[in-house]
């Protein structure tokens, strides 16, 4: 949930891209059903280095974490082939493998690789699809991801998640003061930086539509202040800094106006900035307490919890303002909402008999789902693809990250060897040339 505090903190520290201990991933709930693959460990050019990382080892990772797919292990492959005409089609078909992935490595240029996969269709016996992709030294782990994403949606038809990045933020305890990171990662916790560290709170953060920018809140003034940050360059503004309550930052799909909670006249409402000229528009007024906006993806509305009712609800608005209707009625608590890309499912932190779980609910049924299984789990967020939710939970007395799959039935969680995880975001898809 996006929490809104009222303490007073200490002066800001800022360390962009400092690398942290990546989060570890462990699956705790396995799908039935899921689709063997076999994926090959990629072949390198004839008398050159090793390279800095496994692709092979990578893909068969991310379609794994996916829950649709079950790579076999590789001790239990029955070949080693690189070139398509090494494929044998019937042994892999003795093996009950569907579909085949091979390929290779090599060195192109001065630290420079070129990396090759083929996917086929054992049964069928053809190639599925294949590329050639260039990738720095550096960039080989990010290649393995787009190829990881390339398989997924020639298999599924639907668009992989898995060259995208995740935001959250860590609170730990440094010689005696606690201090809090807000941190980007891969989507599988490789490659962790941080965009900023602070020894007051950090919180809400949530990217713009095309991932070039965090718009999150910071207590680093002794008061809350919403401020964005472009993520190439580290440059940040403070974009509403007034009296009172400043919190919940949500873009518009466009990436021209933020909704915000602010209590500015008084009590907490939904505003919505411009970002060119920082003009503010009043989208709710009442005695309630209006606070977490989310814009619809197509601009339309915005959804937002109130306890207008009694309890916290969650309720749509036209984006423009008006009438706001309630959409949720199940359980004495329903706040956090976030939209699934294709506007369709709400994600959502529903309270129950003194537990506070991951739901969905369809917006055009009202049907709501619980989804994850913990006590106090927080701050879901769907993957850009819509696949899975993450979302931060508790794991022997600390926070971690967890992901569920959008139908409840692959779960997987993401933990630090110390500190706590919180307020996990994903980010949109990275736009390609």
């Amino acid at each position: 949930m996006k929490k809104i505090a009222f303490s007073l903190f200490y002066l800001f520290v800022c360390l962009p891209w400092q690398a942290r201990a990546a989060l570890t991933i462990e699956i705790t709930q396995g799908l039935d059903g899921a689709v063997p693959v076999a994926v090959v460990p990629f072949g390198a050019g004839a008398g050159s280095y090793a390279p800095p990382e496994d692709v092979s080892a990578i893909i068969a990772a991310d379609l794994a974490r996916s829950g649709r797919f079950a790579p076999v292990p590789v001790q239990n492959l029955i070949g080693r082939p690189v070139e398509i005409s090494q494929v044998r089609f019937q042994d892999w078909r003795t093996l009950g493998v569907e579909n085949l992935v091979i390929g290779k490595v090599e060195p192109f240029g001065s630290g420079q690789y070129r990396v090759q996969f083929r996917l086929f269709d054992v049964y069928r016996g053809r190639q599925i699809t294949g590329y050639s992709l260039p990738a720095p030294a550096a960039g080989l782990r990010y290649i393995a991801h787009r190829i990881s994403d390339i398989i997924y949606e020639a298999l599924t038809g639907e668009p992989g998640a898995f060259a995208t990045r995740i935001a959250y933020v860590i609170s730990e305890n440094v010689k005696g003061k606690k201090t809090y990171q807000l941190q980007l990662a891969d989507s599988d916790g490789y490659n962790p930086r941080t965009l900023l560290s602070s020894v007051q709170p950090l919180m809400s953060p949530a990217w713009s539509p095309d991932g070039a920018k965090l718009a999150y809140v910071s207590f680093e003034k002794r008061r809350a202040g919403v401020f964005m940050q472009d993520i190439a360059s580290g440059k940040r503004e403070e974009l509403s800094a007034f009296a009172g309550i400043n919190g919940a930052p949500s873009w518009s799909p466009d990436g021209r106006s933020l909704a915000v909670t602010l209590s500015r006249d008084g009590n907490p409402e939904i505003y919505s900035m411009r970002l060119d000229d920082r003009s503010l528009k009043r989208l709710t007024n009442g005695p309630a307490i209006d606070t977490e906006p989310v814009w619809s993806p197509d601009g339309r509305s915005i959804v937002f919890t109130s306890d207008r009712g009694g309890s916290p609800q969650l309720y749509r608005m036209p984006a423009q303002g008006g009438r706001a209707e309630r959409i949720t009625f199940e359980g004495s608590y329903n706040a956090s909402a976030d939209f699934s890309p294709d506007g369709k499912t709400l994600a959502m932190v529903h309270g129950e008999n003194g537990k506070y779980r991951i739901a969905t609910q369809d917006l055009q049924s009202g049907l709501l789902r619980v989804l994850s299984d913990g006590s106090l789990d927080e701050s879901p967020s769907f993957a850009p693809n819509g696949s899975m939710i993450i979302y931060a939970t508790e794991a022997n007395r600390r926070g971690v990250l967890a992901a569920v799959s959008s139908d409840g039935r692959f779960r997987q969680r993401f933990s630090l060897q110390q500190g706590n995880v919180r307020e996990p975001v994903w980010s949109p898809f990275e736009k390609h040339d």
